[in-house]
């Protein structure tokens, strides 16, 4: 049986600890694209985590596309791939008040971190960098119907702390700074955390799950943001519609996120 999960005195999830010390491993060339990654019940074993700790950790470099999941074979170094772009996320702010609705939002952080390695990875900076993180929750009149949980680079967009986010959304913002030139989407569902719940006020006796997208931008070959948006499943949803041309295997139009 797996020792229970003990917390470091910094608080680091241990989680967290389990995806740098990954991401940190394929970023140095150690285990390279399609390189196979330790088990679960290896990770449990080196780290001295749950199983459950283990499993949260692959999920999410999984999520993020930096692991590729293969059931029962296991967990292996994702290769570079191009994808292909069929998410279109407008602004939450015009999406609401074209909807007849009012649009407010609280800042519940807008700070300056240091870069952890996947985060570095991402961003191609070295560990411990400096970068700009952003929590926003955005209201639908009085409901809560999005929590954005945003990482900026701080070449792309030098003056990110000195900006009101309550007067201009950072989405706005960021676009009057540069258009993005490429994109990349992951979308997932997952149970919300106690933290999470709260902030989208989902009640205790809500068996509801949260759609997450997981946003990369790039600006000029550059990457500029790493997002989650995070929204509460009963108020969210997914819309495509698809023009198929003479192909019964056309191509599909954009896929487009509404509340």
């Amino acid at each position: 049986m797996a020792p229970p999960d003990r917390e470091p005195a910094a608080r680091v999830p241990l989680y967290a600890r389990v995806k740098e010390a990954i991401v940190e491993r394929i970023a140095s060339g150690q285990i390279g694209p399609g390189g196979r990654l330790p088990s679960e019940h290896e990770l449990m074993a080196e780290f001295g985590v749950s199983r459950m700790t283990a499993h949260r950790a692959l999920r999410e470099l999984s999520a993020a596309g930096l692991v590729a999941r293969v059931q029962g074979r296991g967990s292996f170094a994702a290769p570079p791939r191009p994808r292909l772009e069929w998410l279109e996320i407008r602004d939450i702010s015009d999406e609401i008040v074209a909807s007849g609705h009012r649009h407010r939002v609280r800042v519940l952080a807008q700070e300056a971190t240091r870069a952890r390695a996947d985060q570095a990875l991402a961003f191609g900076l070295r560990p411990g960098a400096r970068i700009f993180h952003a929590t926003l929750l955005h209201y639908e009149d009085d409901v809560p119907v999005q929590i954005e949980d945003r990482l900026v680079s701080p070449r792309f967009a030098p003056d990110f702390l000195e900006q009101d986010f309550t007067k201009e959304t950072v989405a706005a913002y960021l676009l009057r700074l540069g258009p993005a030139t490429e994109t990349e989407h992951v979308v997932y569902a997952t149970t919300p955390s106690p933290e999470i719940r709260a902030l989208l006020e989902i009640g205790r006796d809500e068996e509801q799950a949260c759609l997450v997208v997981l946003r990369r931008t790039w600006s000029g070959g550059l990457p500029a943001t790493q997002t989650e948006f995070i929204h509460p499943g009963a108020r969210y949803a997914l819309g495509t519609r698809s023009s198929m041309g003479d192909r019964p295997d056309g191509p599909a139009a954009p896929l487009n996120l509404s509340r």
